[in-house]
């Protein structure tokens, strides 16, 4: 009886030690999983900046720093923008997968006989346009009527350059009477503050910037919102072909991004440091102030990143009105709201 029970024993405790092994074998799995997970290639892609690579491009270099792109796997090397034109034309060309278009600019672009329109629009950075024109306060230039017989210093191909014939026949200026001048991102604030050019196009969170280059002297901003209402501002472009082929990498893309975003202007001090790490073109407090600048103009009640339909509407209205592209183009044209991640708050 003794010796059955002691089996019986035996038998138990083997069984419980095979049990525990199952067990711990299940358990190691998730984790071998999890290091599958980490080990996958990550997806690399290009992402093209708006206009140079100034403080205001803070939330991408966040979004790297901070690991954001790479939990969503993604690996992303970072461009210098050459204004919506440009940008357009490489994605176009597949020179870049994500790039920074501004919103009113795509309009424009897609709705012109013969634009660009190999692309669309997969989520805001800023809800309100930025598009502006700067200069100097000693200059006496302060309102619209003051740019004639003037000169304007652009990227080729900008927003701010494309919009002004509309911006002037709606201030009621005649375009005709002001010069443009092809100047680099980089070099405006300084071709400005020796006087080569009368007027920049420059973002109004762009100030702190000028003011520096120009030895503290402040400078007068002419925003084109103070003439033409609805204006969306930057937004985040890709090629119909990647929003087709690869419409989950277009949502984490965005998600991170947007992570950044939110980041950068509720702490714009960090945002500056950040910057810095990556980027010489401005001192990390001159990219803090940028930000701190920028932030009315990420979120007008909506939630990060969104596009609102009918607002949309409105803004191809006022351009169609305007007389700078024909009737007939629509929101879901040049946007595709399918692909916009729900609101980040």
């Amino acid at each position: 009886m003794r010796t059955l029970r002691a089996v019986a024993a035996v038998g138990a405790a083997a069984l419980l030690l095979t049990m525990a092994a199952c067990s711990g074998s299940d358990d190691k799995a998730p984790a071998s999983n999890s290091q599958d997970a980490a080990d996958k290639p990550l997806d690399k892609v290009v992402y093209m900046s708006g206009f140079g690579l100034f403080g205001r491009e803070s939330y991408v270099y966040a979004a790297i720093d901070k690991g954001y792109f790479r939990e969503a796997g993604l690996d992303v090397e970072v461009k210098p923008g050459l204004g919506t034109n440009g940008n357009l034309k490489a994605l176009s060309a597949g020179a870049v997968q994500y790039a920074s278009i501004d919103l009113t600019g795509a309009f424009l672009e897609y709705g012109r006989p013969g634009g660009i329109n190999d692309f669309t629009i997969v989520g805001a950075v800023q809800q309100r346009s930025l598009t502006a024109l700067m200069a100097l306060e000693e200059s006496g230039i302060s309102t619209p009527r003051d740019l004639e017989n003037k000169t304007i210093g652009a990227q080729p191909g900008s927003v701010n350059q494309v919009l002004f014939p509309t911006y002037a026949r709606l201030a009621g200026i005649d375009a005709a009477k002001v010069k443009f001048q092809n100047v680099a991102p980089q070099q405006q604030p300084q071709l400005l503050a020796s006087k080569q050019v009368d007027v920049i196009t420059q973002f109004p969170v762009g100030k702190p910037g000028v003011e520096r280059a120009a030895g503290g002297k402040k400078a007068v901003v002419l925003p084109y919102t103070d003439v033409i209402t609805d204006l969306f501002g930057g937004a985040i472009g890709v090629s119909k072909k990647t929003a087709q082929e690869k419409p989950d990498q277009v949502k984490r893309f965005m998600s991170a991004l947007l992570k950044g975003l939110s980041d950068t202007i509720s702490n714009p001090q960090e945002a500056g440091q950040i910057y810095a790490k990556f980027e010489k073109t401005q001192p990390a407090p001159v990219a803090a102030a940028e930000m701190t600048l920028m932030r009315p103009y990420v979120d007008l009640g909506t939630g990060l990143g969104q596009i609102d339909q009918a607002r949309a509407a409105r803004s191809i209205a006022i351009l169609q009105g305007a007389g700078a592209i024909p009737d007939g183009l629509k929101p879901e044209d040049v946007i595709s709201f399918n692909l916009i991640p729900k609101p980040f708050a």
